[in-house]
């Protein structure tokens, strides 16, 4: 009798999804939170445009420094090619290896100096105040013949501001005369006549170093600029070319084309933010000032559209004009000051202009080494102006 055999049956195979689906199952949940914090730390990364890992492969030496200048400009020949910081590199603090760190802690902290001044107040032909702030120096004793050196804040900065107190410390200690021109409205000074301080006017500056020309007419006179600062102070050179009574300029992070910087800070989310923090400094200076902007709110001698504002106070057409060795310095990370708005051909052009730029630096902070209590373009402005004085005595 022939034996009957039973098939035996296998269980229907598994879909690929439902593999995948137990396998998720029985991965620990500490996998995950490991994974996502591997995305956040990546996107963190990226967002805020940390280097140190560039740093870190390059052994952190820094990015040299590039300059962008006329082949024939004496300038360079005679002073700029002496300067060892602006020929070495630029290395950020490890800690503040992102534009945008480094832009916030000068803003929040700045690590700046204890700088005491003697307050100047100067009345403009229209009636309008500006505080001089002197810097009271104990160490250096200033003299007529001393050299000058006028510091020209950005936008909503005073004396008070970190990279200005960096900036006078060194100098004063170098045996500068140093003073700060506060902007009409700052620094604690009143609205005292119907105009505010804005980018494109130049007279203020003008009118100032007149009268400090006037009190100090033995002494050499040296002017840096900051960001908005900067952007006044080109624009002042441009419009008076060889009649502009100083001896030598700096504009850092300059704006430069007003327009281009505009479309900039509304294209991404982070530079939306900046757009946001400067709005609400000039929401804070119209409110210290509400008094007279209300009082000035239906004048009718406003008719120029924003973006007409902004191609008028563009510094950029004005570096032709410049006939005072000027050295420029920006950051190509510049969150707020994009470098898509630099000169590099006007500046190429004019013999009396060296531009300098780094890979990195952010807006204006420039912290070095490991406790950030250095700032890379004081330093550079410090030597450039030292060598600059010794070749016009020689």
């Amino acid at each position: 009798m022939a034996n009957s055999t039973n098939p035996i049956e296998s269980p229907a195979a598994d879909s690929p999804y439902e593999l995948l689906l137990r396998a998720a199952l029985l991965t620990p949940i500490t996998h995950y939170l490991l994974i996502l914090y591997l995305i956040l730390i990546v996107f963190i990364y990226n967002f805020l445009e940390i280097h140190f890992l560039r740093d870190l492969f390059s052994g952190f030496r820094g990015q040299p420094v590039t300059l962008t200048f006329n082949p024939s400009s004496q300038l360079y020949n005679d002073v700029v090619s002496k300067c060892t910081v602006l020929h070495g590199r630029y290395l950020s603090t490890p800690w503040l290896c992102s534009p945008h760190l480094q832009t916030s802690f000068l803003h929040y902290f700045g690590n700046s100096p204890v700088v005491n001044y003697r307050r100047e107040v100067f009345m403009a032909s229209d009636g309008g105040t500006i505080a001089l702030d002197w810097v009271i120096n104990a160490e250096v004793q200033c003299g007529d013949t001393s050299p000058i050196m006028i510091i020209i804040p950005g936008l909503a900065s005073a004396s008070d501001s970190a990279y200005v107190k960096h900036l006078a410390f060194k100098m004063a200690k170098g045996g500068y005369n140093v003073v700060v021109s506060n902007h009409r409205g700052l620094g604690g000074v009143p609205i005292t006549s119907d105009r505010f301080y804005t980018a494109d006017r130049t007279d203020d500056l003008r009118a100032l170093v007149d009268h400090i020309h006037r009190q100090y007419p033995e002494a050499p006179i040296f002017a840096v600029g900051t960001s908005v600062g900067a952007n006044i102070l080109v624009k002042y050179l441009g419009e008076d070319g060889v009649d502009a009574p100083i001896i030598g300029a700096a504009a850092i992070c300059s704006p430069w084309d007003s327009l281009i910087v505009d479309r900039f800070l509304r294209r991404r989310f982070v530079q939306r933010l900046y757009n946001k923090a400067l709005t609400a400094g000039l929401k804070d200076y119209a409110n210290w000032h509400k008094d007279v902007l209300s009082r000035l709110s239906n004048w009718e001698g406003v008719k120029q559209t924003v973006d007409a504002y902004y191609r008028q106070c563009s510094s950029c057409k004005n570096v032709e004009g410049v006939r005072v060795p000027l050295l420029c310095i920006s950051s190509l990370d510049d969150p707020i000051c994009t470098s898509e708005a630099i000169p590099w051909d006007e500046c190429r052009l004019n013999n009396n202009v060296v531009l300098a730029t780094t890979q990195h630096g952010g807006h204006l902070p420039y912290f070095e080494g490991f406790t950030a209590k250095s700032v890379w373009w004081v330093r550079a402005v410090d030597e450039f102006f030292t060598t600059l004085s010794l070749q016009k005595k020689e």
